[in-house]
């Protein structure tokens, strides 16, 4: 597989994120992205009740990343439960909710070590004890990620792409967020670093910049929602397009996870219309 950060770029350059920028319809879609975004934050129960906006987001946008991992619950079901122990699917959806909850306490860490974030995500997700938890897979190593099913990249292209991301990220760029998420959520699916939980620590990354940016500050626009409601049919063939690096590919995914944001936002509208009308 090709590093496809870099090579879907055309020629080299010293900020390849904001080349990516670039592609055909991208520009559209950050600018749709951030008219929803002013949208939710103008509305007027965010400016007297952010807070329960922002709690409602984590549990949503948990119980969506668990949904695309396998446990597709009822959000009511997630409410009510306090034991996620008890089989396969009350795991992932237990480590959806650790993950959402830790995706704030690594903002500040994350432009200055990237991997070292990535590591912790995987540490909190696997919550278990083991030679494999938070670190990159080694030679020979099996992945448990049964939904993915593409090509799995060896333990040395994946250490490679991964200091090369994170190489990206300690630059900076002037790429929008948007576009700088979908390519760390894209990576991180693509490669699968770890062990396991890898959709789970990637829709995580792709939170954490979303905040980190400063386009969603109060997280409350959860981009997990809206890749649940698209659907995993459509994640995965996005997907396809980023791994492919072609110029059309890339851009397909990053418009994915542009709709994918404002979905998000029109559940946290809904939430804000809920808590209005004091029907939440």
């Amino acid at each position: 597989m090709r590093n496809v950060v870099l090579m879907s770029t055309t020629g080299a350059t010293a900020d390849p994120l904001a080349t990516l920028g670039s592609l055909p319809g991208v520009a559209e879609s950050v600018e749709s992205v951030r008219k929803a975004v002013d949208r939710v934050y103008g509305h007027r129960v965010m400016r007297r009740r952010s807070n329960e906006i922002t709690s409602e987001a984590a549990l949503r946008g948990a119980r969506g990343s668990a949904a695309l991992s396998g446990a597709d619950w009822a959000l009511e079901e997630v409410r009510r439960r306090s034991d996620f122990s008890a089989d396969a699917e009350s795991m992932v959806m237990g480590a959806a909710l650790r993950l959402t909850a830790e995706a704030g306490q690594l903002l500040s860490i994350w432009r200055q070590s990237p991997l070292r974030v990535l590591a912790r995500l995987h540490l909190v997700a696997a919550a278990t004890q083991g030679d494999e938890v938070g670190r990159p897979r080694r030679a020979g190593e099996p992945v448990d990620e049964p939904l993915l099913e593409l090509p799995l990249p060896d333990a040395r292209e994946v250490s490679g792409r991964l200091e090369g991301l994170a190489d990206l990220i300690i630059a900076g760029s002037s790429a929008p967020a948007l576009v700088t998420a979908a390519v760390v959520h894209g990576e991180l699916l693509a490669l699968r670093p770890f062990a396991s939980h890898n959709g789970l620590v990637a829709r995580t990354a792709e939170r954490i910049v979303l905040i980190g940016s400063g386009l969603d500050p109060k997280a409350v626009c959860p981009a997990e929602v809206g890749h649940a409601e698209l659907g995993r049919a459509a994640y995965l063939a996005a997907l396809d397009g980023y791994v492919s690096g072609t110029p059309e590919g890339m851009a397909a995914w990053i418009a994915h996870c542009g709709r994918a944001v404002e979905l998000g936002v029109r559940e946290s509208t809904a939430v804000c219309e809920a808590l209005q009308r004091g029907a939440a």
